[in-house]
């Protein structure tokens, strides 16, 4: 049977429900030879994942979805085969976590202004075992004290972009993001490119080192699909693709339900042996 991966994968350690360990059990029971753990700004979760992953024969991709913003546009950037002991990169993530930290509790703030509340900063870290805390976990919070129904009413309400709890948080440009998982020999994708919409920019990122885009996303359409396709290569691109399973945090998808063949890690060794 030909070797399938599923290239993006959260952990508790940033929004997910779900161990480094009970992510690889997942992979193991459905058959899934490779996975990549990508958690939102922050690596802590890679290396319980691999150490799982020797025990149950599934290859771990060290992995990472970093947060950029341009022109008021979230943009993700996922990065692949990374150097997590890379010093310079850790500490580029401290300040991104630390500024996390600063704006939950700006947004907790907001709330209690409000009259939200009281909800407290612990309770809402309590969610995550890293410092990549971030707004779903309040809004788990608000729908666990009744002020919302669900999380989509949540944002909805209060902390979308627009909304009186929101707060922004600060960012890299997506061409800082691509320096910075190029730095520690990583592969830099753009993540969901039919969602984050910044099409006329794609050849901008290729020139400044973008390696792929992820035209293999869930609850996409096959012309959808076909189309990212296309344009990787077009700009000489890996067509990279999985699942983004947050465990039970994301109702609309789970591990497995996107994946690739094999063949597209491979392309991304290549390319990560090329960037070291």
């Amino acid at each position: 049977m030909a070797k399938i991966a599923d290239l993006h994968i959260h952990t508790h350690f940033s929004d997910s429900t779900s161990t480094p360990r009970e992510v690889i059990e997942k992979a193991h029971a459905h058959g899934i030879q490779c996975v990549a753990i990508t958690d939102h700004d922050i690596v802590d979760g890679v290396e319980p994942a691999i150490h799982a992953g020797q025990e149950l024969d599934v290859e771990v991709i060290p992995g990472i979805e970093l947060s950029t913003q341009i022109n008021n546009k979230d943009v993700h950037i996922l990065g692949y085969f990374l150097d997590i002991s890379n010093q310079h990169f850790l500490r580029k993530l401290q300040t991104i976590q630390a500024s996390r930290v600063e704006r939950m509790r700006d947004m907790i703030d907001k709330l209690a202004e409000l009259g939200v509340g009281p909800i407290t900063f612990e309770e809402v870290a309590e969610l995550t075992e890293g410092d990549a805390i971030g707004r779903p976990h309040l809004a788990t919070i608000l729908v666990k004290y009744g002020h919302v129904r669900n999380i989509r009413q949540a944002f909805d309400r209060y902390l979308a972009d627009g909304q009186p709890a929101f707060v922004p948080k600060a960012k890299l440009s997506p061409f800082e993001g691509i320096e910075l998982i190029r730095s520690c020999g990583g592969v830099p994708v753009l993540a969901h490119p039919m969602f984050t919409l910044v099409d006329e920019l794609i050849p901008q990122f290729a020139e400044a080192g973008l390696e792929g885009l992820e035209a293999h996303y869930p609850n996409c359409g096959t012309k959808t699909i076909a189309y990212y396709a296309k344009l990787a290569a077009k700009y000489n691109l890996i067509a990279t693709g999985g699942s983004d399973d947050h465990g039970e945090a994301k109702k609309n998808t789970y591990l497995g339900k996107m994946t690739v063949p094999y063949e597209v890690v491979e392309q991304l060794k290549e390319r990560s042996d090329a960037i070291r």
